[in-house]
């Protein structure tokens, strides 16, 4: 599988669309993949619509970090479900997935940030994750350069893998399971009769179903909103690089509040901005600015405010609103595809060389970005909408490749009635108008 995937990428998933499903899962992310594996697993028919390609998007676009540590508290038993879930999964594929249990370090520039990470501890402590503290000499030890951190939290068992191998894999493995993937098919609306849903309308024809699982990652909010369903999702330009191998200098993930690197099975390491990120101005941002003002407060000095959003992009001032059942904008700009902050790279490659001055200044092989769909208070929706029938799960917030297992699960459970295992309260959809009062989590890694 070649990256960045793209149009140009062979389809791998043309299934033929059929007439009627039990469930249809709009977008084909790891978050949908898993639902509609594990729903097939529990036999039910189950179609799954991409407008683009599978993992086009985010999904292949992360970190590859597998993390437990410093997870929102009603995140965390999810994630450490889907930690066991990851196993199952190399297991079944072996070292194709990239999976190695090989830890996450949250290195400390401050005594604030490493207060914040002490306070996680209890929470590690609660689910069983090994989660722990370490002294300067300790990461002196662990990283083989001289510590310019306070300290480090650091979490043993948490894992990396390959997203864009990886989840194309998984969703393979669905298909298996009996679920039909239909890549370059874009939902363009949701069949709606009598307040229910009964189906969806595709640009290949309508498909029946009583159940649909929105799962479209950063186009979820337009599409919830002409449906009439008000969503303050917005999203954030990621940028990643790659770079040529060099020697290893630590096995698995870490991060300051400058930069992050994650070792990978080529040789080389995945790095990004630790908490920098770019954000496009447009209309939904305007409508959301008061909702989003404590996470601004909280990351204003790392965030990079563009002016206006590519065209085509879901908040781009000229992308539609309204298309009833004919040509979408999702069919328009069927991959986000953004260009990387080059500059913000380059300080990345700055800071990675001097923290580690024995390797010299990283070589970028290939930069990519990502649109990460995100909420006000950095946790996901993951609810029944008010219109019958309809799920809605987005706004994983830069969480979803090491949680989609576990929430695949959760979600194929809560649209066949049954009972998740976890408590879903956190993240409902009406938290943004009972006057709830908003808790930020974590953010963004």
């Amino acid at each position: 599988m070649s990256f960045p995937i793209s149009l140009e990428s062979p389809l791998r998933f043309p299934g033929r669309l059929p007439a009627a499903a039990d469930v249809v899962v709009l977008g084909g992310g790891i978050i949908g993949v898993m639902t509609a594996l594990y729903l097939a697993r529990a036999g039910q028919k189950v179609v799954l619509c991409e407008k683009g390609r599978i993992a086009g998007e985010q999904s292949s676009r992360n970190w590859g970090w597998i993390r437990q540590q410093g997870r929102d508290k009603d995140e965390l038993p999810i994630v450490v479900e889907s930690l066991r879930l990851w196993q199952g999964f190399a297991q079944v594929f072996g070292d194709a997935l990239g999976f190695r249990q090989t830890g996450v370090m949250y290195l400390a520039n401050s005594d604030a940030a490493l207060e914040a990470y002490e306070a996680f501890l209890p929470h590690a402590q609660a689910h069983g994750v090994d989660t722990r503290m370490l002294a300067r000499c300790e990461i002196e030890a662990r990283l083989g350069t001289s510590a310019r951190w306070k300290g480090a939290m650091f979490t043993p068992s948490d894992a990396r893998a390959e997203p864009w191998t990886a989840v194309p894999l998984l969703a393979g493995l669905a298909a298996e399971a009996g679920a039909v993937l239909v890549e370059h098919c874009a939902v363009r609306a949701l069949d709606v009769q009598a307040g229910a849903v009964v189906g969806v309308i595709t640009e290949q024809g309508r498909v029946r179903a009583n159940r649909v699982l929105v799962a479209g990652g950063a186009w979820s909010r337009l599409f919830l909103a002409a449906h009439g369903i008000a969503l303050p999702q917005l999203s954030v330009l990621a940028s990643v690089a790659q770079t040529d191998p060099m020697p290893e200098v630590f096995a698995g993930g870490a991060t300051d509040s400058h930069f992050a690197f994650r070792r990978r099975v080529d040789g080389g390491y995945t790095l990004a901005p630790g908490a920098e990120h770019d954000f496009f101005t447009g209309p939904d941002a305007f409508r959301s600015f008061g909702a989003y003002l404590p996470v601004l407060k909280q990351d204003f000095r790392s965030t990079h405010f563009r002016a206006m959003a590519p065209r085509g992009y879901p908040d781009a001032w000229g992308t539609p609103r309204r298309w009833g059942d004919g040509p979408s904008p999702f069919e328009a700009m069927r991959i986000l595809n953004p260009a990387p902050n080059m500059a913000s790279l380059g300080r990345v490659q700055d800071r990675f060389a001097a923290a580690f001055p024995t390797l010299g200044r990283p070589r970028i092989r290939l930069a990519w970005a990502g649109m990460i769909d995100t909420m006000p208070d950095v946790v996901p929706v993951v609810d029944h909408a008010p219109i019958a029938g309809l799920t809605i799960a987005t706004g994983m917030s830069g969480h979803g490749f090491g949680i989609g297992p576990g929430m695949g699960r959760v979600l194929a459970d809560l649209m066949m009635g049954r009972a998740t295992g976890h408590d879903l309260t956190r993240f409902r959809l009406s938290r943004f108008a009972d006057g709830t009062a908003r808790k930020v989590g974590p953010a963004l890694a």
